[in-house]
Order: C-alpha cells, then structure tokens, then sequence
C-alpha cells in the first residue's frame, strides 16, 4: 500500500495544496480496501498509532543524490558534466537557468524537480521529490498537531516523542525550501475547505524565527537516543535515524546562521552583512550540542581519519550502513538500488575503468585548488611549498582521500585479469593533457576524477560493476557533526567579531573549531597569519569548509548565502593542463610534469537574480501577495 502524492502546482500545495490534505484528499490518497479504513480518532488514540502516521514524514526525505542513474546534485565551481550533456540541472545551473529545477523546464534527475510522480509513503528513491514531498510534510506535520490533543492513551514521553518529531519536520522542510526561494508562507495549520487565499510571502528571518521555535521545541521533547526510552525499546537497535535532540539542535544553529548570513540578512534588512544577533544565537546552539558531544552524553563523535570513508561509504556484507558516529541526518535506505553501484558510483568513473560512459563528472581543477598543503598552508600561500613540477606532493591528507590525480594506480587487477595482463593506460589514471583518461564526453574534463564517495574497486577490472553494484552502499549526508564545528566556527566569529569568541559555556573558539576538523585530517591548525584578523580566518574558513565538505551538495548554497557566487573566482570552472615528464608508479605523488598551467572552461554570467531561485509561475499568479523573486 503506497501513499500517492497527486500531482497539484506549486503552492496550490500552499494552501489550495494543504485545503485538500495537502496534495490529496482525505479519500483519494491512500490505494487501500473500504474496509481497511481506520478512523481520525483511531489514527491518534495511542503511541503505535499515531507513530505509524508520523513514520510517513520520514518517508518525504528525497534521496537527493540518487535520484536517477545520474545524479547532479552539485551546483557550485566545484564539478563539471561530461560536454554535451545539457539536461541535467548541474548543465542548467552552469547556464544560469535556474528554471531548470522544474518539470516543465525539462528539470532531469534533479531532487527538486516537481514531476508527476511523487510518492510519500514508498520505498523506490525515483519518486522523492522535495518541492511536492515537503508541502504534503508540512501539511502532515500540521495535521498532526491538530490532532495532538486526540492522543490519550499514552506515556508523557510518548506524546513528547510524537509533538518533537512533528515540530521538527514541519521546520526541517522548510530549512530545504527557504535558502533556495527566500521567505515562503509559514503554515502552521490545516485550513479549512472555505479558505480564502492570502497567505503572503514573510521574510526570510520572519521564517527563521518560527523555524527556530519548532527546532527548540523538538530538541526540548526529544530524547538524545531513542535507544534510552520505553518508546524505542520496540525498535531498539534499530533508531539511528529517528529523530532526537542533537538532530534539532543541529538544524536550530544552522537556521540561525543562514538566517544571520549576508543574502539572508540582505533580503531582510536591506544590510548585506553577517547579523550578529542571528550569529550568536547559532553559536549558542551549535555550543550547546558540541557540549554535548565532547562530554560524552550523545552517540555521535567525529569518525577517525583512517576510517573517514565509512561516513559515505559501506559494504552491505558487513552489515553496516554508511554514516557511522559522525552523520545526525541521512535520508532513508529506501531500496537496494540506493548507493549502489549502479548509479552513483559509476558517475565518477571514466570509460577506461567503467562501462561505455556517457555521463562523467569531473572535479573542477580550480576546487581542487582549496586542497592545500600538508602543513596547513593554501596552494598561493608564498610559504606553502606547492611546486607546480611536482603539484601532488605534500599535499591536504584529504586531497589523497578525495581526489584521483594523475598517475595513480586505480586498478589493481583483483579481478578476473591480473595486474601484469592489464595495460598501463588502463591500470593508471592517465590524467595529463591529452591522455586517455582526459576526454571531455567519456572521461575528465578537469585532470581529476573524484574518488570521496567510492572504492577505487568500482572499475570493471578489479571486482566487476556486477560484483560489487549491489554490495555497495554510498550515502551523501544531509548533515554531519564536522559541518557542526565549521558552522560554530562562522557564526561564533561573526557573532563577535572575532576568530578568538566562543559561546558562552562552551570551551573551544572559533578558531579550535576549525582545528579540530583540520587536527582529524592530520592537517597543522591554522596559520597564525590567517588567525590574527577576522577576514584572514573567514578566508580560511571557506577554504576548510570547501575542503571538508567537499561535493556534498553544500557549495552553491554556501556560496549564495555569502554573497559570492556572482564574483571572479567562483564563477568560473577550470582544468588543468600539463605534461607528464616522470611517473613514479609506486609513489605518484612523486611524479614530475611542466607546463602546468590552468585553463578556464566555462565561466557562469550569473546576476544578482541568481541570488534566488525562481518560484513556479503556476503558484505566483494564485492569488496577489505570493510574489516571484526578483528578476525571474
């Protein structure tokens, strides 16, 4: 039994949309037999109950980075599509059609994209979809709420567990809406079927603020671990993913400091700067949670280094899922299909380690350029040590784990063919200008192919794509604790003007937060000619967060919200170009090239309307007060 979203336009999910049970009726929305109805009353009397109607809203979580067999989810200076492939949202982004995210816009494999299809309570990933799925949550949410009262038979922490995860969902859809459209209507209610449409846009921090009262709410009722109450005890082992404390604590900072950062801040009060007030109430919940991790009260901690891939990568057979202590948020494991190497690994892969390929996404070469050096410095930094005849050496821990460069062995003849019966144009990644794993439709576009989400065993050679593509499990975290420490970071600085504040009650710095994810990858803390001024540590404090989180759907946002994705350098896309002298097949990092120079492959003319997206037309011409955003 399947809960069918139908298909309505836009915000005719707003109101219209929630008017008649969001994007259903009452009557319609469930394929299920006459006699298998449970009443209003039944749904809400008790804890199981009312749980199974809840459960649904973890079900509108869209799998972002699976949506389709190729998945553009990365929309920043940070990756590039094979040439020639232009329906997918990255291509549109690049183009500056922000229309794109839409169906009628020829939106492909695009979380966002409206469709036909959405589908709330199913287990296939193809038909998440945030724009439909997140109104019908909100509607849910609301629904629930209303019927709170109804729950009678029940523990305090039943209801408390019911009323937190609510609360938390209805904010949580809109801090995915908001930072791509600005203000929306805030809908706190099921209106009735005699409802007159007037629900006018608020602004941005209007939003935020009662964003923020469902996620304290829901931090306040929810447990840290649901595992350590009588109500989980059923599902015990098996709660990792429900929602608890840290999970709403985190979202609480993170809409306080996107509400404080400049677009936000701008689209409010007129200002284009950090709000301060907005920053210290981040840092104070982000300082909150922190505590609460490093004394040892939660089940999270950031993962060792040496096992950093098991936050977005694990292998069915040991039984894990990916994520492990450091990932609070994850969508759902809604099919055998999902990470698997059927779709997102095979996206990183050229033709020469995969399957014919007509889809690869490369690392732009100036986004690899954040990789720094191994003693902390950035690459232009005169004391940094980068020798562009040797541009692999000595560099970010992180720039090993995450990038495929030139020269390194990616195949290692585990398969069915041995190594000595594998050429070397197959076994090493031949990155250097004009080598064979260079093609701007079927290999790299960049000299680089990105390894973060996947095994270099996801090649034809070593296990086989049919092997290892159902034991593969790659997930791309919504949120994870390092973002934690980085946002406490910003926010805590901002705040009060300084890398050197800290929340009050909490021990660690702005300036420690960022050591702290720099120190997990074996990288020095920050150099103290960054550290001493606020604009030198927000330097480097972009420059960390690129690094860190690199590829995980983070940087047009982030770039967006500080203003900068309209500005030289963010706007263009590169590759580098080289000649290879000398390839040390046991140490690449070692090798010698020259000639390294950097080419510009595409520069995105985006404007000042590119600071948001544009709402659908269907919703803008409803009713007058719902307005589009500016220049669309």
């Amino acid at each position: 039994m399947k809960t069918k979203v139908n298909y309505i336009h836009g915000l005719a999910i707003a109101a219209l949309m929630l008017v008649s049970f969001g994007l259903t009726s009452c009557t319609d929305y469930l394929e299920k037999n006459e006699e298998s109805t449970v009443s209003s009353t039944d749904a809400f009397k008790n804890f199981n109950n009312f749980q199974g109607f809840t459960e649904e809203l973890y079900y509108c979580i869209p799998d972002f980075a699976h949506t389709y067999w190729n998945n553009s989810f990365n929309w920043g200076d940070d990756i590039i599509i094979s040439y020639g492939i232009d329906y997918l949202m990255g291509y549109k982004i690049d183009n500056g059609d922000f229309w794109g995210w839409q169906s009628e816009h020829d939106g492909w494999s695009a979380a966002w994209t409206d469709g036909t299809d959405a589908v709330a309570n199913s287990d296939d990933r193809l038909v998440k979809r945030m724009w439909p799925l997140a109104w019908y949550g909100i509607r849910k949410a609301n629904q629930g709420l209303a019927n709170l009262d109804l729950m009678t038979d029940c523990t305090t922490e039943e209801k408390n567990l019911i009323e937190g995860q609510l609360r938390f969902f209805r904010a949580w859809f809109y801090m995915e809406m908001i930072p791509m459209f600005g203000g929306l209507p805030y809908l706190t209610e099921v209106p009735s079927s005699s409802v007159t449409l007037n629900y006018a846009r608020l602004s941005y921090q209007e939003c935020a603020d009662l964003m923020a009262e469902d996620f304290r709410a829901a931090a306040d009722l929810l447990p840290i671990d649901w595992d350590k109450t009588s109500a989980g005890a059923a599902t015990y082992g098996n709660n990792q993913q429900r929602i608890n404390k840290i999970m709403a604590l985190a979202y609480l900072g993170k809409n306080y400091l996107y509400a404080g950062s400049p677009l936000m801040n701008y689209e409010s009060t007129g200002s284009a700067t950090y709000n301060a007030t907005y920053c210290q109430k981040a840092a104070e919940a982000f300082a909150e949670l922190l505590t609460l991790v490093e004394n040892g009260e939660t089940q999270y901690d950031l993962v060792d280094f040496d096992n950093y891939s098991d936050i977005f990568y694990t292998f069915k057979e040991n039984g894990k899922q990916p994520g492990s202590t450091e990932v609070l948020f994850n969508t759902p494991d809604y099919d055998h299909w999902m990470g698997s190497g059927y779709c997102l690994g095979p996206q990183y892969v050229t033709k020469w380690a995969g399957e014919d390929k007509s889809v690869v996404f490369s690392p732009c070469a100036n986004y690899v350029n954040y990789y720094g050096m191994d003693n902390g410095l950035p690459l232009d930094d005169p004391d940094s040590g980068f020798d562009a005849t040797h541009p692999w050496k000595n560099r970010d821990p992180r720039f090993y784990n995450d990038i495929i460069y030139d020269g390194l062995q990616v195949i290692q003849g585990t398969g069915a063919m041995s190594a000595e019966n594998l050429a070397a144009e197959v076994q090493y990644a031949n990155l250097y200008t004009d080598g064979n794993y260079r093609d701007i439709s079927s290999a790299s576009r960049t000299g680089y192919l990105l390894r973060k989400f996947t095994p270099l065993t996801v090649n034809v050679y070593d296990e086989g794509l049919r092997d290892w593509a159902d034991q593969l499990n790659i997930q791309v975290p919504w949120l994870r604790l390092a973002d934690v420490y980085l946002m406490y970071a910003e926010a805590a600085a901002q705040a009060y003007q300084s890398p050197t504040a800290r929340a009050s009650g909490y021990s660690k710095t702005a300036l420690d937060a960022v050591n702290v994810i720099r120190n997990r990858a074996g990288v020095p803390n920050m150099n103290s000619k960054y550290s001493s001024t606020l604009d030198g540590f927000m330097s480097e404090l972009r420059r960390e967060r690129a690094v860190e989180l690199s590829f995980e759907a983070l940087r047009l946002t982030d770039l967006r919200r500080w203003m900068l994705h309209d500005q030289y350098p963010y706007t263009i896309k590169t590759s580098q170009e080289f000649i290879r002298v000398y390839h040390d097949t046991n140490d690449p990092t070692q090798s010698e090239v020259r000639n390294f120079t950097e080419s510009v492959i595409l520069t995105r003319k985006f404007t000042s309307k590119h600071r948001w997206f544009p709402l659908k037309q269907a919703d803008v011409t409803l009713y007058e007060g719902f307005e589009q955003n500016p220049g669309w």
